[in-house]
């Protein structure tokens, strides 16, 4: 792992150093009426930052609909303290509302023991973690494990194993939210193609990476999915602020869809995503395609 980030503007120095401030300083005031010793004396062990802005190849077109978030792993002293709810939605909340902050910020928190074991599975997504993020904040004494490689026959047989399963929840998600539509139920009809988008994701993220993050925000999911594949950005347009109005109603339609009575949305709104999420599907059974073949034929005997 590096700890050097002047490949990065000024600006998005500012903004990272800004945001490690943050998270530390809301951790601290989350653990402090904490009883159980484990979490009153919690540790933040590491931050860091991974994707496009570590590896030096983003993407910084907001005008556009284009931009790319800044992607920061916070590696904790035990697994209890990776609860987003009760020890970093505060921070998340004002790094979104900090106006210094110019970019998307996405979080994922894991423990060291967590991480670790991933390292030592062989996952190819903490390998690329492991190879290619920047320090930005390091507690001496804890360091990660050695990566260990993962058999080609195991990495062929998970990727397959994860296309099969994931592929046939989304196609029901989107016949269910087809359905819907035509009994009247858009709300319903919402919810399901959330589903259906957080499920390709889901899907891609596994069969090319081993891991997704358990979280329900389908942007933040996007995101991770686009940094790994740049072909499925094709399936959502931004140019226009229709476009993004719409995938941001499709984003709160996971909560809002379901339980709050003003959340609303049209049957041109819905016939829009279905075409987009259709489109999703092609390319993520493409690209899921392109990476199950490659793993296969790596795995065959010499």
């Amino acid at each position: 792992m590096h700890s050097d980030l002047d490949h990065l503007p000024e600006r998005q120095q500012r903004e990272l150093e800004r945001v490690r401030a943050i998270l530390l300083e809301e951790f601290d005031q989350a653990i402090a009426q904490a009883t159980q010793p484990h979490k009153r004396g919690g540790k933040v062990y590491k931050i860091v930052l991974f994707g496009s802005y570590a590896r030096a190849d983003w993407v910084d077109e907001p005008e556009n609909g284009y931009q790319s978030d800044f992607d920061r792993l916070v590696v904790v002293s035990h697994e209890d303290l990776t609860d987003i709810a009760d020890y970093w939605y505060l921070a998340e909340d004002r790094i979104a509302r900090d106006p210094a902050i110019a970019r998307p910020v996405n979080l994922i928190v894991h423990s060291l023991d967590q991480v670790n074991q991933s390292l030592a599975r062989g996952e190819y997504f903490w390998v690329d973690i492991a190879r290619d993020g920047i320090a930005l904040y390091e507690l001496h004494g804890h360091p990660l494990a050695t990566p260990k490689a993962l058999t080609r026959a195991d990495a062929h047989r998970m990727a397959q194993e994860y296309f099969e399963h994931w592929l046939p929840l989304a196609d029901h998600a989107r016949s269910l939210s087809r359905t819907s539509v035509e009994n009247g139920v858009l709300t319903d009809a919402a919810f399901m193609l959330h589903q259906a988008t957080e499920r390709l994701y889901i899907c891609f993220l596994l069969v090319r990476t081993l891991y997704f993050p358990r979280s329900h925000n389908i942007k933040f999911l996007r995101s991770l999915a686009e940094d790994k594949e740049p072909r499925l950005v094709e399936a959502w347009p931004r140019e226009t602020k229709q476009d993004r109005a719409r995938f941001e109603r499709l984003k709160r339609a996971y909560v809002e869809a379901r339980y709050s009575a003003s959340y609303a949305i049209t049957e041109d709104d819905l016939a829009w995503l279905g075409e987009r999420v259709a489109a999703l599907r092609e390319l993520v059974e493409m690209v899921c395609g392109e990476r199950i073949e490659a793993l296969e034929e790596a795995a065959r005997p010499d």
